[in-house]
């Protein structure tokens, strides 16, 4: 199945009125054996990666590269629609989160997650101005490939209301 294809597919599993289950698999082979029985759509998981090579799931844990060379293999393992957890975009700046979503898109993700938490304990989500216009860049950049882009809010994990 071609981007385009899988892209589709995706969207159109966004707009049924029943859930559906997105398992997370971290390699090429769990995402085989995830394909198999029959899920209709992955996920990457930024813990599973880490975990399996031994390393922390944060933002210090594992680079942009390394989540991207990982994604592109759980892409290229199956034809399944594949979103990737982007974490917080790799990187504070607008630009760099639009960069993030083309660099998935090119890779052949269909979707992808970023998230408004920093990763530093003393300031533990963006401020909500930056946070909005770094997902508007990355939502215009979204819009204009097969890309499905998700905001995550973080904020009451953290008390943030």
């Amino acid at each position: 199945m071609d981007q385009d294809k899988k892209f589709e597919a995706f969207r159109s599993l966004h707009h049924r009125t029943e859930a559906f289950v997105m398992p997370n698999p971290w390699d090429a082979g769990s995402t085989r054996l995830l394909a198999s029985l029959g899920f209709e759509a992955l996920a990457t998981t930024s813990a599973g990666y880490a975990f399996s090579v031994g390393k922390r799931d944060s933002f210090a844990g594992l680079s942009r590269d390394e989540l991207i060379v990982n994604a592109a293999q759980i892409a290229g393992a199956c034809d399944l629609p594949i979103s990737a957890d982007l974490e917080d975009g790799f990187g504070m700046a607008p630009e760099t989160c639009a960069d993030t979503i083309r660099i998935a898109s090119g890779i052949g993700l269909v979707g992808g997650s970023i998230e408004d938490a920093t990763g530093n304990p003393d300031e533990p989500i963006f401020d909500l101005p930056l946070a909005v216009e770094r997902i508007r860049a990355a939502a215009e950049t979204a819009a204009a490939l097969p890309f499905f882009l998700t905001a995550r809010a973080e904020n009451y994990l953290w008390g943030r209301p």
